[in-house]
């Protein structure tokens, strides 16, 4: 359940704290005093798509934040698990979402940075949120499939995942077929230009790591002259036979003989004898060594010809066929099975043609059983749905789902869905989106809602004014059957009905105020008389009589027994 919200700086509010409690929470307030802005900032906080329009004139950001306190927190823990998020120990959850001017917004569970992603996952099983513009999916034909299957259990999922599974891979068999059934001239030269393409690949004789051998022999060979005029340098430095210069060794040597004839005189010296001598003997290796590296290099212009073929053939292949060894092969493997396609071009269409029959048979089967499995869960859906249109005061009404056979297969199986309806007595079954009134939308809504709630683990709904057209003895029954809903979960409704705001066990009035020269929302829970205030504003509007605040207080105490007998 969420039991804080905390909104700053978002549309018409300043800042505001709202503390729910369990049961039913009952906003009401007049049009426009920003009663669904309060929804609007929960579904951000949920991970709804974020619009700088929403904050606040004059202000840089918008700060929303909810704190939900989770009674069975496994389900939630292991999602936080999964993605690193530190849990409370005291099963809270701290959302938040902060919308900048630029357009930019960052969420946050418990202190630490999410993407919208990771937020909806956290957040699908928190609140049921439902508007008037849900209304919608009733009238869309397209989720109804979706609004059965949702009560499928682990063994209907499973089917149906199969039954994707197998559709995708008839449709992924079709494309290869389309491939294959090309005219024989186009084959034969899609068959010399694969032929082609393998022979130049194969020709190269790529080896793993031979371009680096290559290029670092190709750099040496090149650059020979420059290297043996640079190392013959180096070794007159070190050890020149010209007894007209002075080399390293030779000063070095000269050190050694000045060191021998004065460290009888100090056994400190010692130490910087050795050392040289050390010297001397790596000065004579490093010597020998580039003499000998001097004698075996020669320039071959022969092999440089060949590397800097060899080179180019490398650049040639990588440039056509792939930018590494690894992804030439991949390619050559590709073009090499789809020649093989090609040249067993019959053989090939005959073996696709039997996997497609095959798959298309498997997926036919799990189709139809499907099918009976949806039935089945039509069947108990029509029988709680209809029993609660009765309870909801469409006590004629007759609720039948029908299903169809589609021509040809869908991710989903082949069942075309539709919810037909008959609100009135001795009237015949119709689609139900061609025939119902808004007020009976709603209700039929609610029916659909509450039925779901036996059957889902979603702690808070919450019920945007879905009252609309509906009032009267009715309305009475809409928000009787909201409140046994609350019995079991937190809600939170927005309503303008004053029989829906009797039930409340908190009621929370929202207004406008204008301070400091602009307009501002602010919330507060009722007690006992402003709630008898409120509620006559509900029932009498401006002009508020001592009749009608004593049916307001009638109705608080009418309410009051209902509560105790439910």
């Amino acid at each position: 359940m969420i039991v804080e919200l905390n909104i700053k700086n978002f549309a018409i509010i300043d800042s505001l704290k709202i503390n729910f409690s369990e049961g039913l929470n009952v906003i009401t307030g007049e049009t426009g005093a920003g009663k669904s802005i309060v929804v609007d900032a929960i579904n951000l906080i949920l991970g709804s798509r974020a619009n700088k329009d929403l904050i606040r004139t004059g202000c840089d950001r918008a700060i929303l934040e909810g704190l939900f306190y989770i009674e069975n927190s496994k389900e939630i823990d292991d999602i936080l698990e999964k993605y690193g998020i530190e849990k409370e120990d005291n099963n809270s959850l701290l959302l938040s979402r902060e919308i900048f001017s630029t357009g930019r917004s960052v969420s946050r569970i418990n202190g630490q940075t999410v993407t919208l992603n990771i937020l909806n996952d956290v957040t699908q099983k928190l609140i049921d949120i439902h508007g008037q513009h849900e209304h919608q999916s009733l009238l869309n034909v397209g989720s109804y499939i979706k609004l059965i299957d949702d009560f499928g259990d682990d063994k209907f999922n499973i089917l149906k995942k199969k039954i994707s599974e197998e559709y995708n891979q008839i449709v992924s068999l079709k494309g290869e077929l389309k491939k294959l059934s090309i005219d024989s001239k186009e084959k034969d030269r899609e068959i010399d230009l694969l032929k082609y393409e393998i022979e130049e690949i194969d020709s190269a004789k790529l080896s793993d790591g031979e371009e680096k051998k290559v290029y670092d022999e190709y750099n040496k060979m090149s650059n020979i002259k420059n290297i043996s005029l640079n190392v013959g340098e180096i070794i007159n430095i070190l050890d020149s036979e010209d007894y007209n210069s002075i080399s390293v060794s030779d000063g070095i040597n000269k050190s050694i003989s000045l060191m021998n004839s004065v460290k009888r005189y100090d056994e400190d010296l010692n130490q910087y004898s050795s050392a040289l001598e050390n010297v001397n003997f790596e000065i004579q290796d490093i010597s020998r060594g580039l003499k000998n590296y001097i004698e075996n290099t020669e320039f071959d212009e022969e092999r440089l010809a060949f590397l800097e073929e060899r080179l180019n053939l490398i650049y040639k292949i990588k440039k056509k066929y792939g930018n590494s060894l690894e992804e030439i092969l991949n390619y050559k493997n590709s073009i090499s099975e789809r020649l093989y396609q090609l040249i067993n071009n019959e053989k090939e269409i005959e073996r696709i043609n039997k996997k497609i029959e095959e798959t298309e048979n498997e997926l036919n089967k799990n189709s139809t059983i499907l099918s009976e499995m949806r039935k089945k869960i039509a069947k108990k859906l029509e029988s709680d749905i209809s029993k609660e249109l009765h309870t909801l005061n469409i006590k004629n009404s007759i609720f039948k789902i029908n299903f169809k056979k589609m021509k040809y297969y869908g991710e989903e199986g082949f069942d075309i869905i539709e919810f037909l309806i008959s609100t009135n007595l001795g009237e015949e079954l119709k689609p139900l989106s061609k025939i119902v009134s808004g007020g009976e939308m709603s209700r039929i809504m609610l029916a659909f809602k509450t039925v779901i709630a036996k059957y889902d683990r979603i702690p808070c709904l919450i019920f945007d004014e879905i009252d609309a057209g509906i009032s009267g003895r009715t309305a009475q029954i809409v928000g009787e059957k909201i409140y046994k809903i609350s019995k079991g979960r937190q809600v939170i409704c927005i309503s303008h009905l004053p029989q829906i705001a009797a039930l409340a066990d908190t009621h929370f009035s929202i207004k406008k105020e204008i301070v400091n020269g602009r307009t501002s929302t602010k919330v507060k829970i009722l007690n006992y008389e402003e709630r008898i205030a409120e509620m006559s504003r509900l029932l009498g509007g401006v002009n508020l009589t001592d009749t009608t605040k004593l049916h307001a207080k009638e109705m608080l105490e009418m309410s009051k027994k209902f509560k105790k007998i439910t």
